[in-house]
């Protein structure tokens, strides 16, 4: 995994809090999954863009919990989501 749960409750804050360390280990899973789909690329805890899409992806998620049933991404972060997929994409991914 390229991100720590730590790491993400940190970008969420919710340092103190506990009670969806669960859900929010999904949610990494998934926008990593989500990442390497898109790009076709493995990333590392190196690549700090990577890390950068997959927190904003799950910041998205996590605030607008009712849309990842639908598979959406709102329109708030939409041309931050796609504006940095598209620099993964050309990047050359790390081996």
């Amino acid at each position: 995994m390229i991100l720590t749960l730590e790491e993400v409750k940190q970008f969420l804050k919710l340092d103190d809090f506990d009670d969806e360390d669960a859900f929010i280990y999904t949610l990494i899973s998934v926008a990593e999954q989500y990442l390497k789909n898109a790009t076709g690329k493995d990333f590392d805890k190196k690549n700090e863009m990577a890390k950068l899409f997959c927190k904003v992806l799950i910041s998205d998620w996590y605030e607008n919990r009712t849309y990842i049933h639908e598979g959406k991404i709102t329109e708030r972060v939409r041309f931050t989501v796609q504006t940095i997929l598209t620099q993964l994409q050309y990047c050359e991914g790390d081996e």
